[in-house]
């Protein structure tokens, strides 16, 4: 059976043989990843729909291996292996899973106005103020 991401797989008694787990993840799982994110344009490595499914793939390869070689998993070389991945295809997304970029001016032109005229009308509201203030004195 495929065990769900963020589940628990314990070894049976005989251990896991870790150097031999890292190599399995990295021709089994690392190898059928990298020829799939490399079907894509890589201008849509950042977009989750795009590689929900590949990296849903990956993980539940990791598992799977676990399951099979009597590991642990999530495990260290687990955690290792995926940071190396999202340092090799993900470094450059931000967490949304966009790529980071400035608003466009339709955007911000009502925020900067609205700023402007909010800082406008508290002044005037403080002279009027301060104004009707030494009137009374």
């Amino acid at each position: 059976g495929n065990a769900e991401p963020g589940t628990h797989v314990g070894p049976s008694e005989c251990g896991c043989d870790g150097r031999l787990y890292q190599k399995m993840i990295n021709d089994l799982c690392f190898n059928h990843f990298k020829e799939e994110m490399g079907r894509l344009d890589s201008g849509t490595w950042c977009s989750w729909p795009e590689t929900m499914e590949i990296y849903e793939g990956l993980t539940n390869c990791t598992c799977q291996v676990a399951l099979r070689m009597d590991c642990f998993w999530p495990n260290q070389l687990v955690d290792n292996f995926f940071m190396k991945i999202h340092n090799t295809y993900f470094h450059h997304c931000a967490l949304t899973g966009r790529l980071l970029s400035e608003p466009s001016i339709g955007i911000l032109t009502p925020f900067i106005g609205a700023s402007m005229l909010i800082t406008l009308l508290m002044t005037t509201v403080v002279v009027w103020r301060s104004k009707r203030t030494e009137g009374m004195l």
